[in-house]
């Protein structure tokens, strides 16, 4: 058993390696690795239940993921775009699908409509690593990209709360609707009220206990909770993970969970897309090998085209629309995801060896993507697509990031942000100590509570080389202040930090930790004694000034001949 786990994890590294060499989505790394440890590869596992629970976990906490990343303010902000240009991408490439499906298959009405729609949808798991490492992100086109892929979310969504009328074999579109009805007033009802009433006052009461154990099972119990409470209705429970998420995306703590939760999340989810892998009938799939290709060349084929159509009539650029077509052109998880859902729910939609035909094509895509992302940019960079002037916007859009990142929401951190704020200074506050959060929110100050040692945290927030112009580290814990340092240095190793330090020696070790300046309290209020005093004694302001810049030099250099206790 030893032998198989070692070499089934040999097998893990070495295909994640490759594929984020080839700027491809890990889960696609783990569905491989899955192939070649199942039946027809090594043969080191059986598919079994605990494959298959472990990985109907991973799902759960992939829908939680999604439910957290989806507040109702970013929704409200975004109903525009996302209406208009991620509803219409999806209704275009339904359309163009389906009447293809109906007549080159020999499936029913519903099924050519949930195929062509879990079609319609693309790897965010993958596009939005793509445009973070791009650099855009946060662009006009970045942002066209993240609506689309946002609004495919929501349909997902929407398509499993039509399972059970799906298994059904019946359209009935009434109970569908009433289903899609109950589940909207859930959401947004119950993120108004339950995620303000109970779960913040919940959460802040665990917090108080500053334990990541107890927060993480307070999440876990939330989860599953509504998990099972969904399941009573006779909806698919993943739905109870994504109210789950969405509940406590209208927390404070939102940041901090997200930070905590994901490693969970890509361990669970792996064992679903190894499962998957397990599962596929290679010596099948090998024997309908020009299927798969013709398949996969029309569905990349039509997703751009239909996707670049709906761009251009929102009037963007052609190389825009371009880009955006051949970001979004591929498969997605979620389709992976429904496919093995409706298998596992028995609903026969489809038979089952055209399903694998199915996730043949989508993983195909998936993994065919970067190189159609590598053809574009050679296109673009030789000028085939136009004008090479007349790029793709760049230009950041109009999103606040943080230009100081304060460690520490304390009484010196309390002040460092009044000052911040009124200079119009953009900014975010993070501590662990929930009454302080509360009330500094209260005062208007941005303020969030979060765990600073986390590099995942910190990122959340916004903290990255190319847009933190300066950390201040605030702690008066000096192990948890020196932690801080290391994580910043992490993300973003030439950003300039200044702490606090309560003496000289916290002082020093700071410096050592990489700080670019550290104030020790004790040494600074006594400098400012000093310099009352020397006023008062009628020195002029020029030599007080003097005087104490002399003292401050090379890190109070000339006080180590004072034997100091404070």
């Amino acid at each position: 058993m030893m032998t198989s786990i070692l070499i089934f994890l040999s097998i893990m590294f070495v295909v994640v390696c490759v594929m984020n060499h080839a700027k491809i989505g890990v889960l696609i790394a783990f569905l491989l690795a899955g192939i070649l440890s199942g039946k027809y590869g090594f043969g080191l596992f059986e598919l079994n239940n605990i494959w298959t629970t472990l990985g109907d976990i991973g799902i759960l906490f992939l829908w939680f993921m999604i439910g957290l990343e989806i507040s109702m303010s970013r929704m409200w902000a975004m109903r525009r775009t996302l209406i208009s240009f991620g509803g219409a991408q999806v209704l275009m490439v339904a359309i163009m699908l389906f009447p293809i499906l109906f007549d080159i298959t020999s499936w029913g009405v519903i099924g050519c409509l949930m195929i062509s729609l879990m079609l319609a949808m693309s790897s965010t798991s993958q596009d939005l690593p793509t445009l973070t490492r791009r650099n855009q992100l946060n662009t006009y086109v970045g942002r066209q990209s993240f609506s689309i892929l946002l609004f495919q979310d929501l349909v997902a969504i929407a398509l499993m709360a039509a399972f059970p009328v799906v298994a059904g074999k019946t359209l009935d579109l009434g109970a569908t609707l009433i289903d899609i009805s109950v589940l909207t007033i859930l959401l947004v009802g119950g993120a108004i009220i339950i995620g303000r009433a109970i779960l913040n006052p919940l959460l802040r009461m665990v917090a108080r206990f500053k334990s990541r154990e107890a927060m993480l099972l307070a999440v876990l119990l939330n989860i599953f909770f509504w998990a099972w409470v969904i399941s009573l209705t006779g909806l698919p429970m993943e739905l109870g993970g994504f109210l789950a998420g969405i509940l406590l995306s209208e927390t404070i703590f939102r940041h901090q969970i997200s930070a905590e939760i994901t490693p969970y999340t890509l361990l669970f989810l792996a064992m679903f897309f190894v499962a998957l892998g397990m599962e596929l009938n290679i010596p099948f799939l090998a024997s309908r090998w020009y299927f798969i290709l013709v398949g996969l060349i029309g569905l990349v084929g039509i997703k751009f085209a239909a996707i670049f159509m709906v761009a251009r009539v929102r009037r963007l650029k052609i190389q825009d629309a371009a880009f955006i077509g051949v970001l979004l052109a591929q498969g997605s998880e979620f389709a992976l995801l429904m496919l093995q859902m409706m298998r596992n729910s028995g609903i026969d939609l489809i038979p089952l060896h055209h399903q694998e035909i199915l996730i043949a094509i989508i993983v195909l895509s998936m993994i065919t993507s970067p190189l159609i992302l590598w053809i574009y940019d050679r296109m673009y960079r030789t000028g085939r697509l136009g004008n090479k002037k007349q790029i793709a916007d760049l230009h950041l859009m109009d999103i606040p990031k943080p230009s100081v990142v304060i460690c520490g929401f304390g009484r010196v951190g309390q002040i460092v942000a009044r000052i911040l704020s009124a200079k119009n200074i953009s900014y975010i506050a993070i501590d662990t100590d929930v009454n302080a959060v509360m009330v500094g929110r209260e005062m208007g100050l941005n303020c969030a509570y979060g765990d600073v040692k986390s590099i995942a945290v910190l990122r959340s927030f916004g903290l990255n080389p190319r847009n933190t112009r300066a950390v201040v580290i605030a702690l008066d814990n000096s192990e948890t202040a020196h932690n801080a340092v290391l994580s910043v240095k992490a993300i973003a190793p030439n950003v300039k930090i200044y702490a606090r330090a309560r003496n000289l020696y916290d002082s020093r070790e700071m410096l050592k930790s990489g700080v670019t300046e550290a104030f020790p309290e004790t040494i600074e209020s006594s400098f400012w004694l000093v310099w009352g005093v020397f006023k008062r004694l009628g020195y002029s302001r020029e030599e007080v000034r003097d005087l104490l810049h002399d003292m401050r030099e090379n890190n109070y250099e000339k006080l180590q001949e004072i034997p100091l206790r404070g």
